[in-house]
This record gives C-alpha cells, structure tokens and sequence, in this order.
C-alpha cells in the first residue's frame, strides 16, 4: 500500500524559471513594494527640497507626481496580466520593441538598484548612529562606510535565504516605518489644530493641493524630485512569478501600493508644512540647514525625545529595508534575461534549496558594495550626485515599459473602451511624462552648478546619470558576442508565451 508523503517534505512548488510560485500574497507583494520605495528616507531626503522649489504647493508636486506613477503602474498591470515574468521591463520590452531595447531596459532597471544601493545603505548607517546618539560616528567616513558596506552583505544574505524570509523582516520593518509615520503626522496635526505647537505654526489649507502660482521650472524641479520617493513600486511586478495568482496580484498590488504612497505623502506633507511653518529659523522649512531632512528634526518638538528617536529609527529602516527589497527585483531581472540568453547562462542559476536566484544576487550585491565603495571613497559628492542623477535611469525604463504596452497591445486597443483607456490613453500619457522628465532633468543636470560636482564644465550628475546608462552599450556589445540567439530574436520574441505558474 503506497503512503503518501507528509506535506511538510513535499517539495515547494516552482515557477518555469525555478523560483518558489505561490509564497507571496497580496498583502506580501504590498509590503516588498512599499519597502523597496523606502517612504521615510525618501520623506526625509526629499521634502525639504521640494519646499524649496515650490513652497507651501509640496502636497499638490507629490498628487502631480502620482498621476504619471498611477499611469505607469497601470501598464505594468496590463502588461503583468499578459505575460508575468520576473524579467518586467526586459521581458516587455523585448516582446514590444525587440531585442536591443529590452536589453537597455534591463540595465536602466539594474542601473537604478545599484545607484540608490550605495546610498541607501550608507542613509541606514547614518541614521542608526543618530538613534544610538553618536553622532560623532555618523560623521566619520570610515565608520560609516564600513557599516554601510556591512547592511549591502547582510541583505544579499537575506535575499538569498528565499522570498519568505525577506517578507517576514519586510512586514515588521514596513509595520514600524507606516506607523511612526502616520502616529507622528497625527500628533502634529492635532497639536496645531489645539493651537499647541507654538508660534511656528501656521493653518492647513486645501489650497496646497493646488498648484497655482508655481513657475513652470519650479513645477518641472518639483516633481522630478517627486519621481524619486515614488520609485520601487514595481517590485510588486519583478515578484510576481512567486506571487499567488501571479497573472492578476502584482498588478493589482502595483496600483494599490502607489495609493498608499500618495495619501502617506500628503498626509506627513500637511503635518510637516503645518506644523514647522515656512520660517527661516528654527525648524522653520525656509531654515537653509533644514533642507537635508525636515523630517527627523520635529521628533522632540511634536513628541518629546521617545519621537525623536522613533523617527530616527524610522529613518534607518526605512533605509535598510530598501536595500533588501531592492536587491530583490533586479537579482530576479538577470535570471530572467539568463533565461532567455541575453547575459551569461550562470545568472540563471536557481539555489536548490532556497529557491532565489543566488547567483544573481550576489553579483548585484557585489556591484554595488563595489560602486559604493569607489564614490564613497572618492567624494562624498560624487555619492550625494550620484543619487540625484536617479531620476534619469527611472523615467528610462518606466518610459520604455510604458510604451512597451501601448505598442504590444497596439492591434486590441480598440476592441474596448477599457483597452483604450487601460492598455492605450493611459500608459502613452505616462510614458510621454517619464520622456518629458528625463529630458527636462538631462537639461538641468548638464550645467556645471547643477549638484556638488563638475567635470570639464559639464554637471556630474549628468555625467553620472547618463555614463552610467551608455556603459550598458557595450556590455550589450559583449553579450552579443558570447551568444546572439537572444539577438536574433530565437528565445524571446512577440510571440513567445511565457509560462504561468499554476498556484493559487
């Protein structure tokens, strides 16, 4: 008589690529989302600036910025639901526009992951060293570089460890980073609707939902600063091969992970702006030495020391968080591109046990402890630059992925009012604003005193931000002379199906 095996040492089901299908939900690709965008640090980086461009209208440049973003998502949603694949903008780039494209939307995917890396890795150090009250560390490179190389090894390691363990640490850390936000924002709002946050303080206005008043420049530079505190949403979509209903989950977690993100930002917006006041002292939003974080400094003065540090702590997690969910879908888009024969076979390697593209993964953690470490080293401007220069990988491979839908979907757009819309009007109207705010941010980022650094009159976050794009040329070049069947268009074309897992 055959007896059967028990359930716990059946082995885990697999996608056509290796990867454990099933073992994320929706709530779980919420989270991966949610902590590769990594809300506190892009607050805390982000939001002073923004006031500085356009005053009291930051709420109104973080709803603008949303729309492009719903747009977008919603051509990966469609595209998701079509052809689920861990490769994303490779994968449908290739499908829509060939192989060339699809290869350099794959590297502007990897460049973004490895730029923002380096930062956020050294941010979770800095950030940690003022929670724990040393701030003397937090100034001191070598520390902080050590200790930022430390949390680039330790979240390869997790990553490697499987997509389970990755979500578990990601709830608690998304759960503590969502809830210091909201709780602080909260009490900020309260003690200024009581007036009790003192003389600073100035009344909410529904009019900081609009944007009358601001220059055409001021607008571009707003929002594309606002570009970057929404990118990592589409984590949601380099997962989903190992989410449940892996045609249908991304994407809707995609579109919902991007509403959460507009109401956590116009929410803190309000109390910060609310709260702090437009002053040019103290902790007043026009106060230069603000600018860096506006954030963290209301800790004390909305909720006395224990927010101060929370905030601090939220900062940090927010940070590391971002480093794992980060490695996640860039490590997950080589095994696609290994799959279909556009880089070297090893990187479709999937560890037996762990089933994680191992292989994959390390090489993007060493990438970028490597490029870390060379900026890091080299001027800590040259590090601050290469972040700003981040907006130019994101709207590449955004814009290509959009225009990707609307072209494959290009012979059913008009057999519905939905296709037109959702596969159509919708993700051109996104891909022509990523094509706008790549070009406005190659303009601005091409003069000498765009940034901190310059090189032969020309802005180094240009230089940065476009070298690092062009070096996917001729790393394009040496694949196509390691195998030319991705090339010519044999193992991935229009017409290839991609398998779906069959897990619910």
């Amino acid at each position: 008589m055959a007896v059967s095996k028990p359930v716990s040492t059946l082995p885990a089901p697999s996608s056509d690529k290796g990867l454990r299908a099933g073992s994320l939900g929706l709530v779980g690709n919420v989270v991966i989302g949610l902590s590769a965008v990594a809300p506190a640090y892009s607050l805390a980086a982000t939001l002073g600036f923004v006031v500085a461009e356009v005053g009291t209208k930051a709420p109104a440049m973080f709803v603008l910025a949303f729309i492009p973003m719903l747009l977008i998502a919603f051509a990966y949603r469609e595209l998701g639901e079509d052809t689920p694949d861990c490769g994303t903008t490779f994968t449908w780039g290739t499908k829509a526009f060939g192989p060339w494209i699809g290869w350099m939307g794959g590297w502007g995917l990897a460049v973004s992951a490895i730029i923002v890396l380096a930062n956020v890795a050294e941010i979770a150090a800095i950030y940690m060293f003022k929670f724990l009250g040393l701030d003397s560390l937090a100034d001191n490179l070598l520390v902080k570089v050590g200790v930022g190389c430390f949390f680039i090894i330790a979240m390869t390691w997790v990553s490697i460890r499987g997509i389970l363990i990755s979500e578990r640490m990601q709830n608690v850390l998304i759960a503590v980073q969502f809830g210091v936000l909201i709780v602080a924002s909260v009490i900020a709002l309260v003690k200024v609707g009581f007036d009790k946050a003192g003389p600073q303080a100035i009344t909410p206005s529904w009019s900081w939902l609009w944007p009358s008043g601001v220059s055409s420049s001021s607008l571009a530079a707003a929002i594309i600063l606002c570009i970057f505190i929404y990118w990592g949403w589409d984590a949601c979509l380099a997962v989903g091969e190992e989410t449940k209903d892996s045609t249908k989950t991304p994407g809707r977690a995609a579109v919902l992970t991007t509403l959460i993100l507009v109401c956590t930002y116009v929410l803190v917006a309000y109390a910060v702006q609310s709260f702090a006041g437009f002053g040019d002292t103290g902790i007043g939003l026009n106060n230069p030495d603000n600018a860096d974080d506006v954030l963290t400094i209301l800790g004390k003065p909305v909720a006395g020391v224990v927010m101060s540090a929370l905030l601090l702590l939220t900062v940090s997690i927010s940070a590391l968080s971002s480093t794992q969910s980060t490695i996640l879908p860039t490590a997950r888009g080589t095994l696609s591109m290994a799959v279909y024969k556009a880089i070297p076979s090893r990187f479709a390697r999937v560890h037996p046990r762990y089933m994680t593209p191992a292989f994959g993964t390390a090489v993007m953690g060493a990438a970028a402890l490597f490029f870390y470490l060379v900026l890091a080293l080299a001027s800590e401007d040259t590090l601050g630059d290469s972040v700003s220069s981040l907006g130019l990988a994101v709207a590449f491979y955004y814009g290509i992925t959009a225009y990707a839908c609307v072209w494959y979907f290009r012979r059913t757009l008009f057999a519905s009012a939905r296709n037109f819309f959702m596969r159509g009007l919708f993700p051109l109207l996104g891909a022509l604003a990523m094509t706008w705010a790549f070009v406005q941010s190659s303009i601005d980022m091409i003069k000498p005193d765009y940034g901190s650094t310059s090189f032969g009159g020309v802005g180094g976050v240009f230089i940065l931000g476009v070298g690092m794009l062009v070096l996917g040329i001729p790393l394009m070049l040496l694949c196509v002379a390691g195998g030319k069947d991705f090339f010519r268009g044999k193992t991935l074309n229009a017409t290839t199906e991609v398998k779906v897992p069959d897990v619910y």
